[in-house]
């Protein structure tokens, strides 16, 4: 049985997503503001296997808890529920460390079975026993560093970093296309799905985070460069 936690301070939403995930299988608890989460996730340490969190909270908004936790390292899968489908605000919530979203009003088949993803993802990565299975098309190795984008990490020499998913996403894109430019736009519609013109920038932030993990001096990138004009081109095996 799966245990998750509903951040919602609408009770008719909160009350509904209760009783549908329970008549999946699973245990929900439910607070009412950012705060409360924070308190159990962080301060009491309590276990969850996932968390629902709404955007618009009394207190403190669903940006700045989910912000709050992977500061603090707590990589808990998140599904962020947003007032508003607009693409900067997917954006902002991905850059948050929100793991998938879903705009309101929201299917309710769509959420169980998004909330059902994000659990075989951590199931899978806690039932490997901290081993790494070399030949899974999920690893992939270049310059003495491991992207492992199963288990959301990047190893590099005796470093692990944890990645949000969108960050993963991103990096196993541009692994994908090694040696080979591609656009933000590009990016925006593949990696994300948004196909709206939004506000390129937020892309330029997640790649100056994924530099931080991978080059040894991120001021002078030699894996992840970018394109004038463009976007940005991965490359897994730099000459000279």
């Amino acid at each position: 049985m799966s245990r998750i936690l509903v951040v919602e301070d609408e009770s008719h939403i909160a009350k509904g997503l209760r009783f549908n995930l329970e008549a999946e299988g699973h245990s929900v608890e439910i607070v009412e503001n950012g705060e409360d989460a924070l308190t159990r996730l962080l301060t009491d340490h309590e276990i969850f296997d996932a968390m629902v969190l709404d955007v618009m909270l009394p207190d403190k908004d669903g940006f700045a808890v989910a912000s709050e936790l992977r500061a603090a390292q707590n990589f808990i899968p998140l599904l962020m529920l947003t007032a508003r489908g607009r693409p900067e605000d997917v954006l902002q919530g991905f850059e948050a460390g929100a793991d998938d979203y879903l705009p309101k009003p929201f299917n309710l088949d769509i959420l169980i079975a998004r909330i059902g993803s994000l659990l075989r993802r951590r199931n899978w990565g806690t039932s490997q026993n901290g081993t790494t299975q070399e030949d899974s098309p999920d690893i992939f190795k270049f310059s003495g560093k491991t992207a492992d984008f199963q288990r959301l990490q990047l190893r590099s020499g005796d470093q692990m970093f944890q990645l949000t998913l969108m960050e993963s996403e991103l990096l196993r894109y541009l692994v994908r296309h090694n040696g080979r430019p591609v656009s933000r736009k590009e990016i925006l519609e593949q990696v994300w799905g948004l196909h709206e013109d939004t506000d390129t920038r937020a892309i330029d932030r997640f790649i100056v985070r994924l530099r931080r993990y991978i080059e040894k001096e991120p001021a002078k990138p030699r894996h992840l460069l970018t394109v004038r004009g463009l976007g940005y081109e991965f490359v897994a095996e730099p000459k000279g």
